[in-house]
């Protein structure tokens, strides 16, 4: 009776309220994966302001090494104050993760989460009122196989986290040798299209599984508030496992 009396003023204001176990909370089902999985250093790609590393700190207990990566200005600015004073949280140097070396126009968004190397399309611009491009800005572009093995070395478990606006491909493109470190990784995944030139989740998905992962979890993060199509997806893979011939 009390839980349906909470659930029911939760819901009067807009929220809704779950058991913060790993079926019911996106938080405590990464969480859990990435204890059983040692994770010890996380790289994040794709920062913005830190909204994950603050995420993993806050509700989910991780005490381990992140590294967050962020081209656009301002963003990045945001995420050094929000990681200054944890010595476990590294920013690097501000620049864009891609498949080559060289300089890049990031598109910077109104919602400043929206921006990205790729063209928005209308879908988006329709979908997200405020997410219009608002300034371009030039930045230094790096493969990640370029800056990843100095905290890779160290790491007993590893997990890849890219959040980059469609740009995601590329991301995977120049981080071959990363990836085939890691134990785990997740990706932000679009539906539909949304940014020119992207690739969608279903080949991206095919593309991650041909590499020795499998799907473990996925989670809705966009949507079309208009008519409730799910637009994105937090799409999490882990190596897969050894099963015997008798499974």
């Amino acid at each position: 009776m009390i839980k349906g009396l909470i659930r029911s003023l939760a819901k009067g204001v807009g929220l809704e309220v779950h058991r913060y176990v790993p079926a019911r909370s996106y938080a405590a089902q990464l969480q859990t994966m990435l204890v059983a999985h040692g994770v010890d250093l996380i790289l994040d790609v794709g920062a913005n302001s830190g909204q994950f590393g603050s995420e993993l700190r806050k509700h989910m207990g991780y005490k381990g090494r992140i590294v967050s990566f962020e081209p656009t200005l301002d963003a990045h600015n945001a995420l050094i104050s929000r990681a200054n004073g944890d010595p476990n949280w590294i920013v690097a140097e501000r620049c864009a993760i891609g498949a080559v070396e060289g300089l890049i126009d990031m598109n910077v968004s109104a919602n400043s989460v929206s921006s990205s190397a790729l063209p928005m399309l209308k879908s988006h611009e329709e979908a997200a009122p405020g997410s219009e491009y608002v300034s371009v800005e030039r930045v230094p572009l790096h493969p990640l196989d370029v800056l990843a093995p100095s905290w890779l070395k160290d790491a007993s478990s590893s997990f890849l986290k890219i959040d980059t606006q469609g740009f995601e491909s590329e991301v995977i493109k120049g981080a071959a040798h990363t990836i085939s470190q890691v134990n785990g990784l997740q990706l932000e995944l679009s539906l539909t299209p949304l940014y020119a030139g992207q690739k969608l989740w279903l080949i991206l998905i095919e593309e991650i599984v041909a590499m020795g992962f499998e799907l473990w979890s996925i989670y809705p993060v966009f949507c079309d508030e208009r008519t409730g199509q799910l637009l994105q997806i937090d799409a999490t893979f882990f190596r897969q496992r050894v099963r015997s011939s008798e499974q």
